[in-house]
């Protein structure tokens, strides 16, 4: 089993700028409600085209990151054929091993695979991120004094792997899921972004 991802992430949660969990401290409440949403541009698992789709999750993350035990609801594309979904599954599910196996070994329940509408929109470092009607957040970068985005890198922990990430906020992220017991809406939160590369 192989594949070649390239694409890129948004990410918010419920933690103060800059969330904590990246570099191994706990959570700035305790405990930390996120979205995570890699948009896959190119690339192919197993010698599926899986470019063009999204996946994400919606998860509660009941303490340090490290320590796993996240209960988490996946999303995938509803524009994505079968064959792209299961594919993307068995990245993310971390069956097919590599970078990503990595982090989804910290998933202790999954709740839920659904299809939905993902909306994922970058433009000039500012994100939007909508999945279907219960989760929607704005995203946008810090930048220095040069204009550059804030790039944080060499973290302990990481939802991309080996790639460095722009520190930002979200104006609005409100994410609601019943089945994980989250229900937010919130302002100027943590938010990420990032591009990444995967291979295995």
């Amino acid at each position: 089993m192989s594949y070649h991802l390239e694409g890129r992430l948004l990410e918010v949660c419920n933690c103060r700028v800059l969330c904590p969990c990246w570099i191994g401290e706990d959570p700035d409440f305790g405990t930390c409600d996120t979205i995570v949403a890699w948009r896959i541009d190119k690339g192919s698992v197993d010698g599926v085209d899986v470019g063009g789709n999204t996946i994400a999750a919606v998860a509660h993350v009941p303490g340090n990151i490290l320590q796993g035990n996240w209960t988490a609801a996946i999303y995938v594309d509803d524009a994505a054929s079968k064959a792209q979904e299961d594919a993307l599954l068995k990245v993310y599910t971390g069956k097919a091993g590599g970078p990503v196996a990595e982090l989804a070994k910290l998933i202790g329940t999954v709740v839920s695979v659904e299809r939905a509408a993902i909306t994922f929109d970058v433009q000039g470092g500012k994100g939007t991120l909508a999945i279907g009607a219960d989760c929607y957040a704005e995203l946008e970068p810090y930048v220095g004094a040069t204009g550059d985005k804030t790039v944080l890198s060499d973290t302990i922990f990481s939802t991309v792997p080996g790639a460095p990430v722009f520190v930002g906020k979200a104006p609005v992220y409100r994410s609601k899921n019943d089945a994980i017991g989250i229900d937010l809406d919130i302002k100027n939160h943590n938010a990420l972004q990032s591009t990444f590369v995967f291979d295995a």
